[in-house]
């Protein structure tokens, strides 16, 4: 496992109107992996990320452009652009790995190319893999089909639970393995509060429908309940025309390198899973770990295997209405320090990025072994 390559390819057409979402859908699939590669021995640097440029257009020079500004700067990864697929496809024959992901553009036909290939260990990483299923249930997906799921060697799954063993019973999944979301301790840890963020409890998503309701009694009414404290709700696409209660300061967007100082900020902050998630069980959000890592205590609603990461008694607070909410801001400092201690010290222990490429290492190896027994009894 001497290199890896992150190969995305792009049909740049079909994004005109919403580069930012084409340039999104190219990095999200590598943040986990970035974090994984910053685990083995420092910062990762010059991650070489693959971009086959078919039209060469303006909307595609946008994105290059931002790909250069990260280089310039931070240096996390430098393209490789490719006047081909013929050209991408001869790197992948000399990986050792190539990891697909979830949310690729047209990355069936990716992976169609990729596990044609001979002798890279294929994997498929899936970051909404309830979604993807429900969605594969009643037809094919643009980034991935069902007759595909077979071909790799390892699925691996941002969420674990019930969906890991349907991926091998139901669709044919030869090896099914979570990796979860983590946390770059580096990034994330406990900072001086800012005065623009202090609050009794903050809260740090963008809209969802289906989060809705929660939000309405975990956040809303705690904050009707009690106009005196003051409450921080950080996220886009909430409606302007909403009725909020007076003591919400609302930020449209709070920049990621700002995410430690609102933790840090805010007496509690308020973790809602999204319903076909929760409904899964075992799906903490990358965020979860982060807060944690700042040391912000945690109220979260349930869903199940979330004592798998936390102690529900000693290292978080479940919520289930207002007034749970409301019993946890009464709590005093010092019991709420000692919560939010307990967890920051079992995400340094459990959910690391450290820790996150141990495993991906472990299963990898394991699909590797398997291959090789597969191999020995066909042959």
């Amino acid at each position: 496992m001497n290199r890896m390559m992150a190969i995305v390819e792009r049909e740049m057409r079909k994004f005109f109107r919403s580069p930012a979402l084409m340039l999104a859908s190219m990095i999200f699939p590598l943040v986990q992996l970035i974090i994984l590669g910053n685990a083995f021995g420092g910062k990762i640097h010059d991650a070489r990320v693959a971009i086959v440029d078919q039209d060469g257009g303006p909307q595609a020079l946008r994105v290059r452009e931002a790909f250069d500004s990260v280089r310039a700067n931070i240096r996390t990864f430098v393209t490789i652009p490719y006047d081909s697929d013929k050209q991408a496809m001869e790197d992948v024959r000399e990986s050792d790995i190539v990891v697909t992901a979830s949310y690729t553009p047209q990355g069936a036909e990716i992976s169609d190319a990729v596990l044609a290939v001979q002798g890279p260990l294929h994997v498929f990483y899936d970051l909404d893999t309830p979604i993807t299923l429900k969605n594969l249930e009643t037809g094919a997906l643009d980034y991935l089909r069902r007759d595909q799921i077979p071909r790799f060697d390892l699925c691996l799954s941002f969420t674990g639970g019930g969906v890991l063993r349907r991926l091998e019973s139901e669709f044919g999944a030869r090896m099914a393995c979570p990796l979860y979301g983590c946390v770059d301790p580096d990034v994330y840890f406990r900072v001086e509060p800012h005065s623009a963020f202090e609050c009794s409890l903050s809260y740090l998503g963008t809209y969802a429908a289906d989060r809705q309701a929660k939000l309405d009694a975990l956040f809303f009414e705690p904050a009707r309940c009690r106009g005196e404290l003051q409450f921080v709700l950080a996220g886009s696409l909430y409606p302007w025309d909403w009725s909020w209660p007076q003591n919400v300061r609302r930020f449209e967007h709070v920049s990621p390198n700002s995410h430690p100082a609102l933790y840090s900020s805010s007496r509690a902050t308020l973790n809602i899973t999204r319903a076909e998630m929760a409904a899964s069980g075992f799906c903490p959000s990358g965020r979860f770990f982060e807060a944690a890592a700042c040391g912000a205590p945690i109220l979260s609603d349930d869903w199940e295997g979330l004592d798998h990461f936390f102690d529900k008694e000693k290292e978080l607070r479940v919520v289930n209405d207002a007034d749970d909410v409301l019993s946890c801001l009464q709590r005093d400092d010092i019991d709420l320090s000692r919560m939010a201690q307990g967890a920051r010290a079992r995400t340094l222990e459990e959910h690391t990025g450290e820790r996150r490429a141990a495993e991906f290492l472990e299963h990898c190896q394991e699909a590797l072994s398997r291959r090789h027994r597969f191999t020995e009894v066909s042959a």
